[in-house]
């Protein structure tokens, strides 16, 4: 399975992510929050049928900076909403959670701590114990290269983190820190954020038919 994952659109419809679509085989598009930048709602929805036109499967969370009603539109959109639920596409288990964990900026959706590991443990849970999972979260897990900010501190999720510690899913897409994008390792968990879409950046992942996985980070805008 070829996986298209982005992150970050900030309500931006990039021309070259379409003509990727269109010159390569994709399988299942991820959508890994940040869909607009603080709004408005009816743009969530606008944004995923635009993807959901290729007619390849397109699967979303909402981000931090989505406002309240995104989770609403994802459902009313052409792509399926994977916000705190556990679903099957293709023999693959694939969770979802969306948001942050708090930020100093207060945006619209941010969950505690505590709350990301319950609904995560609970989703986990649901999903069975098949040979291959997908955790699709905004936040990415503390203490990677990939939630590491121009400070040098790491800001991601403990939760996050916490719960591919103890499940081991065999791929993390996730998001959120736009200057870090890249492909890291938490035990047997490949974690990928593909970085900004609205900036170019986007993730080309590869799952073998031996559990294999390999990712790309792209910038579309130089290819």
């Amino acid at each position: 399975m070829k996986i298209l994952a982005v992150s970050d659109l900030h309500g931006s419809n990039i021309p070259e992510l379409h003509r990727f679509i269109m010159d390569n085989r994709v399988d299942l598009i991820v959508v890994a929050g940040d869909i607009t930048h603080f709004g408005p709602a009816e743009l969530v929805e606008e944004l995923l049928n635009d993807l959901a036109s290729h007619n390849i499967p397109v699967v979303a969370v909402p981000g931090n900076c989505d406002p309240h009603g995104a989770v609403a539109k994802i459902e009313n959109s052409k792509a399926v909403n994977i916000h705190g639920r556990s679903i099957n596409i293709k023999d693959i288990a694939i969770c979802g959670l969306g948001g942050s964990n708090p930020t100093p900026f207060n945006t619209p959706l941010e969950l505690d701590e505590d709350e990301i590991k319950s609904e995560l443990d609970d989703l986990m849970e649901k999903s069975g114990e098949g040979d291959v999972l997908i955790l699709v979260t905004h936040a990415p897990p503390h203490g990677t290269s990939l939630d590491r900010i121009p400070s040098g501190d790491n800001v991601g999720s403990r939760g996050v983190r916490d719960v591919i510690e103890r499940h081991q899913p065999c791929l993390n897409i996730c998001g959120h820190i736009h200057e870090s994008p890249g492909v890291d390792r938490i035990g047997e968990t490949i974690v990928v954020n593909p970085g900004q879409l609205s900036d170019g950046r986007a993730a080309l992942i590869e799952i073998e038919d031996d559990g294999s996985i390999t990712a790309e980070i792209l910038n579309l805008r130089s290819s």
